[in-house]
């Protein structure tokens, strides 16, 4: 008696250490205790005995498992209840249950085909029918229901058979149009197949793929990531999403994905591609920002051919530049060319090689035609001073304007205009050489180079021409060096009083305006009396 009681205490406090130290999974109260430790049963009688357990106990404790979410638990209950009952086609279908729940669709199906072929039962087979659905395997779905439906009494089999028909039907039309390379049919045929599905990876992977070659990159990054989301060890959709980041133009997104390839591929080569490109435009937009306009477009090398970029080749006849070398990489990638071919027009410009600007601009707009292009056409022709074309540019750019740029568009649209309207006048900007859209540093530098060769002093030979391009020098410059005065010359609105009625003279000698330019180191605008020059 006290022995007995001895192993009951003993079984007793074996349970109760487990429970603390959190072992067992399951143990529940009742005259006979069944607890287990990770894989281990252990089947403890109210005698404190220990017995063997049986095939229907360990699908109770599964059942428990599953009722508690503890699905892991619960596929090894199962499985032990398969090792000793193979050919029972419960132990089969309850782990069914269990990796359906889990959403291993995969492992789901190897179970429920073994239930099927143990036990054919019909609604175990329409059941077989759905989950081959939701993996996409179509043909196959379509013959369980079939088989479900022999007697012709199961509603949820004879639907079963037609959808399944139809996603069949519709996967073969994909397939056939992706081999033919038909993106557009390819994408339209998977994503209303892919409403039949699940989980089919594969298949998502060919949308985005497709969706990729029409140039739909959004679709590429939205269904790659749904593939990541649930396969996150899927190298190809990396690569995928990486490369459809880079022909957004976002870079930062392109690398991580890459870093991401590479962690599961050494020989991953997209980090270094993009590495690459942004290294160049890096060093070229540093040197544009600096004003060293001949670094940033410094000869490099020939540019690319592309069948799909060949209206930019055509023509061309100077050497690629510093972000040529960026954009040749590969050329078809739009929206990074796109943006860098416009730096290269502002630097043409900077550099007074209009032709150039206009040529590289009208590239731009042949291409597709934008409101960025067209405004980098237009300033091109501004600085030209094609100005009657300029006017015809930036009104395009306003017809095809969204709303939320109109107003910037119709700005530029009337500071084109004013400038017709100068060019016909007495125009600063030709005065000193420099473009609309020059800086104060360009305009200053343009001044004293200008005032140093049409000094008086230093024309003895044509005076007359001297003294008038002397003028006209200092009073251009005391125009644009001023801001507010610059601003109303833009916007052409009269610059000093009573400018319409009649020619104004200066308060000051032009030489007087040029020694204090230069012996104060400014503009003209520091303590001095302010100047008016005759404007006529």
């Amino acid at each position: 008696m006290i022995g007995q009681l001895g192993r009951n205490l003993a079984a007793l406090a074996l349970v109760f250490v487990l429970r603390l130290t959190n072992q067992v999974s399951l143990c529940p109260a009742a005259t006979v205790i069944f607890c287990y430790v990770g894989a281990t049963i252990i089947d403890v009688t109210e005698a404190g005995e220990e017995r063997a357990m049986t095939p229907g106990k360990l699908r109770s404790l599964g059942e428990t498992a599953m009722m508690e979410r503890k699905y892991n638990d619960a596929v090894s209950l199962y499985r032990q209840a398969i090792d000793m009952e193979p050919e029972n086609a419960r132990n089969w279908y309850q782990l069914y249950n269990v990796h359906k729940r889990m959403r291993s669709l995969n492992d789901a199906l190897t179970d429920l085909t073994k239930a099927v072929e143990l036990e054919p039962k019909p609604a175990w087979r329409v059941l077989k029918g759905k989950l081959l659905m939701n993996l996409g395997q179509c043909d196959q779905a379509a013959l369980e229901f079939s088989l479900a439906n022999k007697d012709k009494q199961s509603a949820d089999a004879s639907s079963g058979v037609k959808e399944a028909n139809e996603c069949a039907g519709l996967l073969r039309s994909a397939m056939s149009s992706y081999q033919k390379e038909d993106w557009k049919a390819t994408v339209t045929m998977l994503e209303r197949a892919l409403a039949f599905t699940l989980d089919t990876p594969d298949l998502l992977f060919l949308k985005a793929q497709s969706e990729y070659h029409t140039e739909d990159y959004y679709g590429t990054v939205s269904d790659t990531g749904k593939i990541l989301k649930n396969y996150p060890k899927h190298i190809e959709a990396y690569q995928l999403r990486g490369e459809a980041y880079v022909r957004l133009n976002e870079m930062d997104a392109a690398v991580k994905h890459f870093r991401e390839g590479l962690k599961l591929d050494p020989e991953h080569k997209g980090h270094k591609f993009v590495k690459t490109i942004t290294k160049k435009d890096k060093k070229a937009t540093e040197a544009f920002d600096k004003g060293d306009y001949e670094t940033a477009i410094n000869k490099v090398g020939q540019f690319s051919n592309s069948s799909q970029f060949a209206l930019f080749t055509a023509d061309l006849t100077f050497n690629a530049r510093k972000w040529w070398e960026a954009m040749n990489h590969d050329i078809t990638l739009l929206a990074f060319v796109r943006p860098a071919l416009l730096k290269v027009v502002k630097a043409h410009i900077a550099l007074k090689q209009y032709d150039q600007a206009i040529e590289e601009a009208q590239k731009h707009v042949n291409n597709e035609e934008s409101v960025e292009g067209l405004h980098a056409l237009g300033e091109a022709q501004l600085a030209a001073e094609m100005f009657d074309k300029a006017v015809q540019t930036h009104h395009r750019a306003m017809e095809i304007a969204p709303e939320d740029k109109k107003r910037f568009c119709q700005q530029k649209l009337e500071e084109a205009k004013v400038a017709l309207k100068q060019s016909k006048e007495k125009n600063y900007y030709k005065i000193l050489g420099v473009p609309r859209n020059t800086k104060l540093k360009e305009i200053k530098k343009s001044y004293r180079e200008l005032a140093l060769k049409w000094h008086p002093d230093k024309n003895s030979d044509n005076p007359e021409k001297a003294e008038k391009m002397f003028q006209d020098i200092s009073e251009a410059y005391e125009v644009l060096s001023d801001k507010e005065l610059r601003g109303k010359y833009d916007r052409g609105e009269e610059v000093f009083e009573n400018q319409g009625g009649g020619p104004q003279h200066h308060h000051m000698d032009p030489n007087m305006f040029f020694q204090q330019h230069f012996h104060h180191g400014g503009g003209g605008r520091g303590g001095g009396p302010r100047m008016h020059f005759r404007h006529g």
